[in-house]
């Protein structure tokens, strides 16, 4: 059994399906995809730090008096079918999904009992958004079923007295965030914990060890269940289950710890905005470059799509998570279940990223331009003359290859056209027996 001390908690080993499924998507949903404008931090930057884009906005465009909370019945959510999620997430080849169960501004997507008439039950679409994704996700997909909850609020009255009093009282966690986290563990039965938000409190304040111990020994989920960094002041990247030390995490070296690389599709947001352009979103060969990067650096990516306040997942998002799950498709074996190999990246061509299959033994080496002279050098692999075999993945037939002086290899690609290509935006070699 596990003792409510970092100690003991951050000795539990990480169950291995996280570390084997390598991508999941983050979904940011709450009221803030109503105004949908800036930031999904829209009430913070409104009412308490009084940006004046978001001033402007609310004068512009809505009456005097109006309050973040009028802003709860306009999340209506008409459109959202958990059925049609669910088989998004599913071409997108992730193995796991994690929604936003409870955002800073306190409004839960579940009926929570200790969240009175701020719930997605009785306020807005007056349904279980929580039960309807995570039953949609179990019935449809393979996939694991997360939740993120952030443990503060930005404008509880108890977390504000809490802080006014140094965090000496403990009147919000014992009433609303401690109560929440179990409710939704017993409810939902999530695989991951994401947790954030920790408002500057310690983690003694959240009293986060002694739900960890909780969850580890006694939850319904202590076998598979995985859980984040977020605890408390201090805490990220130093406890818990999986690192993620800051949002867009992408350290381009391998680390000791598991770690995981929370990314948005949208540059600067991780909830819907309107006013979003198109340049704003990163392209696909931009984020099958960011899967590259983390997975041979021994992380996950965890890519963020922000849905709209009546329940679409917009057409850019989608479009996007079904790229890549195209480009899995063929590549996925260079991605799901490998491990770091001794080198992330080439020494010689830029752009070149490893990964190491394990069980077949099998060196990948994903490529994210294509040379023009058709031959791509490769530093680090050791080949070996009559055992050494190259192949590019969604391609049948072997590459010719000869190797270099002190190690390394020039390999020969094939002259295909763009219909013959196995892919459009980075390329998977295969190489057996090399050191």
């Amino acid at each position: 059994r596990y003792e409510p001390t970092w100690g003991s908690l951050d000795a539990r080993p990480l169950p291995a399906w996280f570390d084997e499924a390598k991508f999941g998507v983050f979904i940011h949903w709450g009221v803030f995809s109503v105004p949908s404008f800036g930031s999904e931090w829209f009430w913070w930057y409104w009412q308490k730090e009084k940006r004046e884009p978001y001033v402007k906005f609310m004068d512009t465009n809505y009456p005097p008096g109006f309050s973040y909370e009028d802003f709860g019945p306009l999340f209506t959510a008409e459109f959202f079918d958990a059925n049609q999620w669910a088989d998004i997430l599913k071409a997108s080849g992730a193995k796991y999904v994690v929604l936003t169960s409870k955002h800073h501004e306190g409004f839960t997507l579940w009926g929570s009992k200790y969240s009175w008439n701020w719930n997605a039950v009785d306020v807005g679409p007056k349904r279980d958004l929580v039960a309807e994704l995570a039953t949609s996700v179990r019935n449809r997909t393979d996939l694991h079923f997360g939740l993120y909850h952030s443990l503060f609020e930005w404008f509880n009255p108890l977390f504000l007295e809490d802080a006014t009093n140094a965090f000496k009282t403990r009147k919000f966690p014992t009433s609303k965030s401690l109560p929440e986290l179990y409710e939704i563990v017993t409810k939902y039965q999530p695989e991951i914990i994401w947790s954030d938000g920790d408002g500057n409190a310690p983690d003694t304040y959240w009293n986060s060890t002694g739900f960890l111990a909780w969850l580890y020994n006694d939850s319904p989920v202590r076998d598979t269940v995985v859980t984040n960094d977020r605890w408390g002041a201090g805490s990220i990247c130093a406890h818990g289950g999986f690192y993620t030390c800051s949002d867009r995490y992408n350290p381009g070296h391998l680390l000791p710890h598991k770690w995981e690389n929370c990314m948005t599709i949208d540059r600067s947001s991780w909830g819907y905005r309107r006013d979003a352009r198109l340049p704003d979103y990163l392209a696909i060969e931009d984020l099958v470059k960011q899967l590259a990067e983390t997975v041979s650096c021994g992380g996950n990516l965890l890519m963020n799509i922000g849905p709209t306040h009546d329940g679409r997942i917009p057409v850019v998002f989608e479009e996007r998570l079904r790229q890549v799950g195209a480009w899995l498709k063929v590549n996925g074996e260079a991605i799901y279940g490998t491990k770091p190999w001794r080198a992330q990246n080439d020494t010689v061509t830029p752009g070149v990223w490893y990964t190491f299959s394990p069980e077949e033994g099998k060196v990948n080496a994903i490529f994210l331009n294509w040379p023009v002279s058709g031959i791509l050098e490769l530093g680090e692999p050791r080949p070996k003359l009559g055992e050494t075999q190259v192949k590019l993945a969604g391609y049948k037939e072997l590459l010719k290859w000869v190797a270099l002086e002190e190690k390394g290899m020039v390999i020969a690609l094939p002259q295909l056209t763009p219909q013959q290509m196995p892919c459009q935006w980075g390329w998977t070699l295969q190489l057996t027996a090399v050191n």
